[in-house]
């Protein structure tokens, strides 16, 4: 396919899924099926279209004045890959597969608008009812905050401790662009253009052996925080597929028990198979049951209850853009619900002096703080270990750390624009 016919796919995809209102995932999937010409270096292209489009969706309608797919991949084009009029012209040039040629109107969009007096919602993409739930968190930063939220993640992976290190997988990686990241001791970062296709790291050598996992380094940070050690007994209560599940087995060195589970048993799925090829025999799965508790002989034991509590997901915008545009005010308030029935899940399995790490991928203080200042209220016998003493598990990086991240009288805030992860937040209480 040319480049111009990949913006005409492009433009038929953004106008599906606004339309019949799909996620874009399914939307690039049924698009990739029926066209089966299309090679993957064009599916990737115009999948990075599509996502840069629904990133910029606010501000590049702004832009044109306009509202529609069209528009949007136009003022996308400007505004995020910096593509100049002339250029975009030749593209759009009406030829075959091709875009219609500018109009006089896109045109002079183009040489006359610009984001300088609109709203903060829209300069920054994001939804306009967010924006004091943003204001109460970063105030006068929120511009900022939003805009890193809508930047393109880079590709991490996590060094499995059980079976590698990252000295060996740096060199064997080499060929992909693989470098350290900033603040994880066993994290890589493999950076990613507009038009990237993401690597086949599952066919590496180092994946299909359990070296690697992909895991962005936000989440290997939520998971260091929560100082698992060997010899401990921690709960993993929302596993899901298993991704901080195989953090915290690492850090445990295969040593001491750890038991996985999740409210929803199709999400626990692939964690079976993940636990082999990663080489962890400490873990055991308690899949749910009918209304049966899967933790029912589990009572004051645990030293460490990790909760990956269920969230808005603000925090991992850069990897899911269409997610930010489809969230309602209600979802807020289902979350909260959520999150305050696992925190009490929790309590009963705690031991005294043991440990209860409550982490969301959401940025939104309702979510983050002020759960966790709900639970204490309701919970005094858990108190709130100090974000220093948490974050002194990063060693050498704990002050730096400490410098870039948020710290909230809860725990830590992670955002793409503080650490350059998504966005995380990561509280520990200890029991009395």
């Amino acid at each position: 396919m040319t480049p111009a016919a990949r913006l005409s796919a492009a433009i038929e995809l953004i106008d599906t899924i606004e339309k019949d209102r799909v996620p874009a995932a399914k939307a690039l999937k049924e698009w990739g099926t029926a066209h089966r010409f299309a090679g993957s270096g064009d599916r990737a292209a115009i999948a990075g279209l599509v996502w840069d489009v629904l990133r910029r969706y606010a501000s590049s309608a702004w832009l044109m004045d306009s509202d529609t797919a069209r528009a949007r991949l136009i003022g996308m084009l400007r505004l995020e890959r910096n593509m100049d009029t002339p250029t975009m012209a030749a593209m759009f040039d009406g030829g075959r597969y091709a875009p219609a040629p500018l109009t006089e109107a896109e045109q002079a969009a183009l040489a006359s608008r610009s984001l300088a007096d609109a709203p903060a919602s829209v300069a920054s993409d994001y939804p306009e009812w967010l924006d004091p739930h943003l204001a109460k968190v970063f105030g006068e930063t929120r511009a900022a905050e939003a805009a890193a939220m809508a930047s393109r993640a880079p590709l991490d992976l996590r060094i499995n401790t059980l079976k590698g290190n990252r000295d060996k997988v740096l060199r064997s990686l080499a060929h992909l662009g693989a470098k350290p990241t900033p603040w994880s001791p066993n994290g890589l970062r493999i950076e990613l253009g507009a038009d990237a296709r993401n690597p086949g790291i599952q066919a590496e050598e180092d994946f299909i052996k359990g070296a690697i996992e992909v895991q962005d380094e936000g989440s290997q940070l939520a998971a260091l925080l929560t100082a698992a050690k060997p010899g401990e007994q921690v709960i993993d209560l929302c596993a899901g597929a298993g991704g901080k599940t195989l953090a915290l087995a690492a850090l445990m060195q295969g040593k001491g028990r750890l038991i996985a589970t999740d409210r929803d048993k199709r999400q626990l799925a692939p964690i079976h198979e993940r636990l082999s090829r990663a080489g962890v025999h400490n873990a055991e799965i308690r899949t749910p049951k009918g209304e049966a508790d899967p933790l029912a002989d589990i009572r004051s034991t645990a030293d460490l209850v990790v909760i990956d509590a269920p969230c808005t997901g603000t925090g991992t915008w850069r990897r899911n853009p269409d997610a930010k545009w489809r969230m309602r005010p209600g979802a807020l308030e289902i979350r909260l619900k959520d999150q305050a029935e696992v925190l009490e899940r929790a309590v009963p399995l705690v031991k005294a002096g043991g440990r209860i790490a409550y982490i969301t991928c959401s940025v939104l203080s309702e979510e983050n703080g002020e759960q966790v200042r709900a639970f204490v209220a309701r919970h005094p016998e858990f108190s709130l270990v100090p974000s220093e003493q948490t974050a002194s598990v990063l060693w050498d990086k704990a002050d730096a750390f400490a410098e870039a991240a948020l710290k909230t009288p809860e725990g830590w805030l992670l955002t793409p624009r503080r650490t350059g992860t998504d966005g995380f937040f990561v509280s520990v209480l200890k029991k009395a």
